[in-house]
């Protein structure tokens, strides 16, 4: 049984529209599962599925000439007289689709439905040759909303605005510890077995290691992009420091730039700019998140804290553009700017206190933010603090804003 995912019914609003459809995300989130609900869901049955890391398949697109490219579909049973509809799965293993995908668009009544891992190569492909002929969604790992709706729970979480008891809190508490520990992959999710979980994420991880860095990346030294990785699993939520970094490792600044935004790229971690108004070198530095809490959780013993400050992120990214605020005396956890330019301000920590509470109100107004928010893992009897649970509810068009 297929659980529906709440980019289910966003995909589904273009299903009948001419655009290309294009859903890209990390390996393993659910970009196939997506893929093969749409296809059973389309009534015609003038429609055909591949999965393009078979050879097999990616050899259909090889050819320079579209039409034999046409004429092989064809004889796989799809009619370009009528209405077609291609599914195509892991395209960043073939090169040529974009202009495949160009011509039979054009040419033909052809709605295509596509699915791959790595944006870098996704954007710089699609850009130009698909330009208006295309609508791009980006597929994560769970949010707390989803997780909970995957684990079968009914209870739904308070809205954002809502002061949280303590009841509640106990409520949710067992919940957030699975989430913090193993992440927001589906299949780990929906595994209950705890060997079983942490098999799954080893496999997710030497899965993205052998098919994307292997082969994707071409990178002269796989070893030290695996040193990379588990240098970064002990610094999330840090500053990256380009000219440490690339000592540690015995690599230039360049080419550690390229490593990270491959590793960015592919949806493995994510990379967190400043937003401030000083020093616009202190601007530049990002920090570091990975895409799923655990996939850096099997790869070191990170402290809570930086589990918990990685969930946040993951779990406020739907609520626009994401930020850190960085001045030359102050740091912000976390800033959303909205769709509307509104700016919402969060700080994370593990136990809220009093103090907590008087120093984001002082931070805030001196640096001119309306909207911030404490966010605490543990209870705490006061109406500004807010949990991890009510974050997908802020996420909403008009949740508490």
């Amino acid at each position: 049984m297929i659980v529906k995912r709440k980019l289910f019914s966003e995909v589904e609003k273009y299903l009948e529209d001419k655009q290309a459809i294009v859903v890209t995300g990390m390996r393993r989130v659910g970009k196939t599962t997506l893929l093969t609900y749409f296809f059973d869901k389309i009534a015609s049955q003038n429609k055909i599925y591949l999965d393009l890391e078979d050879p097999l398949n990616r050899a259909i697109f090889d050819s320079e000439n579209y039409e034999e490219i046409k004429a092989e579909l064809t004889r796989r049973g799809l009619d370009f007289s009528g209405k077609a509809y291609v599914f195509l799965d892991e395209i960043q293993y073939a090169s040529n689709i974009p202009s495949v995908v160009k011509y039979l668009y054009d040419h033909y009544s052809v709605k295509f439905l596509l699915t791959g891992s790595a944006s870098f190569y996704l954007k710089n492909l699609f850009s130009e040759s698909l330009a208006g002929r295309k609508v791009v969604f980006e597929m994560f790992p769970l949010d707390f909303e989803e997780f909970l709706q995957f684990k079968n729970v009914s209870y739904t979480p308070p809205a954002f605005a809502e002061t949280v008891s303590q009841t509640t809190h106990l409520f949710f508490s067992p919940f957030v510890s699975e989430y913090l520990r193993w992440g927001g992959m589906p299949q780990v999710v929906l595994q209950t077995d705890v060997e079983k979980k942490e098999a799954i994420l080893r496999d997710i991880f030497s899965s993205f290691f052998q098919k994307e860095v292997q082969v994707l990346g071409d990178f002269s030294k796989n070893s030290t992009v695996r040193s990379l990785i588990l240098l970064l699993s002990r610094r999330v939520g840090q500053k990256v420091d380009l000219s440490r970094i690339s000592q540690e490792i015995g690599v230039s600044r360049q080419t550690l730039y390229d490593y990270l935004e491959f590793l960015s790229g592919t949806y493995f971690v994510s990379l967190l700019p400043a937003l401030g108004r000083d020093d616009v070198a202190v601007r530049k530095q990002r920090k570091l998140y990975f895409e799923d809490v655990g996939l850096f959780s099997i790869l070191d013993e990170p402290p809570f804290g930086s589990r918990f400050e990685n969930s946040v992120l993951l779990n406020l990214r739907g609520g626009g553009e994401m930020y850190y605020w960085q001045s030359k005396t102050q740091e912000i956890d976390f800033v959303v700017k909205g769709m509307r330019g509104e700016i919402n301000a969060f700080e994370v920590k593990e136990t809220a206190t009093n103090s907590d509470i008087k120093k984001l109100s002082k931070v805030a107004d001196k640096l001119g933010l309306k909207n911030y928010h404490l966010l605490s893992h543990n209870f705490v009897p006061d109406k500004m603090v807010k949990y991890l649970f009510q974050l997908p509810d802020f996420c909403k068009p008009a949740a508490g804003r």
